[in-house]
């Protein structure tokens, strides 16, 4: 009897951090890995990625992952996830020249990346998958259908609906696609919710060019323009809107540039010869034309500010600039993007906020998700992507569309759906996930001990507690040594300190006694008494770091 397993370790009740497990009796296929950028809040994360325990576990089940397209939010943490586990890759011409890109700067080799039409057919081990191209901000974005006994499973990643998309076009996506496999059984459709309450079509709300050529016209200087560099659809609009006006085009940084050069190797798009100022050529008195900033995520913003503070290398604003936003807040980025505006309007130029309420990013809105609804007539529908009420919104659609409760499945991260006989059996089983943070260098701390150790130090303060002792004989030779920041006035409460001394003596002592000393034993047992008392006298549960030095005098 087959039976499906399908689960998110992340993506759910957030915002980024996307990856989709789907198993197949004992053969898995991965959907993404995504990170997310953390909340202000979390000191000296720079990502946040899912944890892979439960892949790990299980990658001899595991056929392959597909990456529907070459965003952050669903690409980001593929590195992490290779360098643990060196799985295939599935996924577009465009998105595996990135990938390649990606894994060569994490030093990484012997990884295979397969590169697969957007509308076609393949298998992957014995599994049939179908794939179909979607609307997205950035080229070759797709989604996959699965074959099984009980239907199709359809994970439709992010896309919207737009008639004026030619079919040529990397970013063009063919409906007919979605009412023929509403044709042939879909026993699910995932889907994304971030958007969900958004009323009406995206399109054409998503486009940009009425309202910045608006700007373009009635600017006599420079025009400033930032964007996300992953929003290549975006891009396209800077560049055509340059062309008409007969403006040149500087990038403030290379890696916009690099995705233009991937476009250009595929032939999706050439750049028109000489609008295109390169360094050396630039230089700030230049007019007539237009400087694309553009980073990922928050970086964005702080790129932009650093050219506001007259701290870019290249760049210096001038009065008669016009500085145009046009990239929208993401979680995480609002404090950068706050900085950022209020250093700009110190310069003096004219700064201009596209209408966040006029111009859409490229997710689907209410009725996009309708139709999806409508060709797939999926029998269940599982909303993917986005904070809990967004993915309650999209829920509420399908409701409202007459699908009954028990049809539609509303998810956590880690929480497992099983399916059986085309029938949804359950949601009682979860895997146990944590997230990892990624810190500037990179480092894994899968458990989040990272994080609350800082939070710890920045609220409760420290004390470290250093002793010598004989290696041989474990007599205590030297200390305790008692240090406390941040925790307690010392004049006031010498005698938690000595205590702490003396828990450590104490706990030594009796290990060595009972001959089952160990030097992390001992230091694990002493912290935790310490933890306990220094918590009942202050009621603090600061950071405490017990160290033990074993010499041979």
């Amino acid at each position: 009897m087959e039976k499906v397993r399908i689960m998110a370790l992340g993506g759910l009740d957030e915002d980024g951090r996307n990856m989709t497990v789907i198993e197949i009796n004992e053969q898995i296929i991965i959907i993404d890995a995504g990170l997310k950028y953390p909340e202000n809040n979390v000191l000296g994360v720079e990502m946040i990625i899912p944890n892979f325990q439960y892949l790990v576990e299980n990658q001899h089940k595991i056929l392959g992952i597909f990456i529907t397209h070459a965003h952050d939010d669903v690409m980001g943490a593929l590195p992490y996830l290779i360098k643990e586990i060196n799985i295939p890759i599935y996924t577009a011409p465009f998105t595996a020249l990135v990938i390649d890109s990606i894994l060569k700067s994490h030093g990484l080799k012997g990884y295979k990346v397969h590169r697969i039409k957007r509308y076609g057919n393949l298998n992957v081990g014995k599994l049939k998958v179908k794939t179909f191209g979607l609307t997205h901000s950035i080229a070759d974005t797709f989604g996959i259908a699965i074959y099984t006994e009980q239907g199709y499973i359809v994970h439709a990643s992010e896309y919207i609906i737009d008639f004026d998309i030619s079919e040529s076009s990397p970013y063009d996506c063919d409906i007919t696609e979605f009412a023929d496999l509403g044709k042939k059984n879909v026993l699910m459709l995932m889907t994304e919710s971030k958007s969900s309450d958004r009323p009406g079509f995206t399109s054409p709300r998503h486009r940009i060019s009425s309202q910045l050529e608006r700007y373009i016209e009635n600017s006599e200087g420079r025009v400033i323009v930032t964007l996300y560099e992953q929003n290549l659809f975006r891009l396209m609009e800077v560049i055509d809107l340059a062309v008409k006006h007969k403006r040149k085009l500087y990038f403030a940084n290379e890696n916009q540039r690099q995705y233009l050069n991937n476009l250009s190797q595929l032939k999706y798009f050439q750049f028109p010869v000489g609008m295109e100022i390169r360094n050396p050529s630039f230089h700030n008195d230049l007019d007539d034309v237009i400087i694309v900033v553009s980073e990922q995520g928050p970086k964005v913003f702080r790129l932009m500010h650093t050219i506001a503070t007259g701290d870019h290398s290249t760049i210096r604003l001038r009065e008669g600039d016009t500085v145009v936003i046009c990239s929208p807040v993401v979680p995480g980025a609002e404090k950068d993007a706050s900085k950022m505006e209020d250093e700009l309007y110190k310069d003096g130029v004219h700064v201009a906020t596209l209408n966040r309420e006029d111009v859409l990013t490229m997710h689907p809105s209410a009725e996009d998700l309708k139709m999806m609804l409508q060709l797939l007539k999926p029998s269940y529908y599982i909303p993917l992507k986005g904070d809990y009420r967004q993915l309650v919104n999209n829920a509420t659609l399908a409701l409202n569309r007459g699908y009954y409760a028990d049809h539609i499945i509303v998810l956590d991260n880690g929480q497992v759906a099983t399916f059986e006989d085309g029938q949804f059996k359950s949601m009682s089983e979860f895997v146990t996930i944590e997230e990892v943070l990624i810190d500037g260098n990179e480092s894994l701390d899968s458990s989040g001990l990272v994080l609350r150790d800082r939070e710890s130090l920045a609220t409760d303060g420290a004390i470290i507690i250093g002793i010598v002792i004989d290696f041989q004989t474990k007599e205590i030779l030297g200390g305790p040594d008692v240090q406390s920041r941040g925790v307690i006035y010392l004049k006031d409460a010498d005698y938690v300190v000595k205590e702490c001394g003396k828990i450590m003596e104490q706990v030594i002592l009796k290990q060595v006694a009972e001959k089952r000393y160990e030097n992390m034993a001992a230091r694990t047992e002493a912290r935790e008494q310490m933890v306990k008392y220094v918590q009942k006298m202050t009621g603090k549960r600061p950071m405490i770091l017990p160290v033990i030095i074993e010499i041979n005098p």
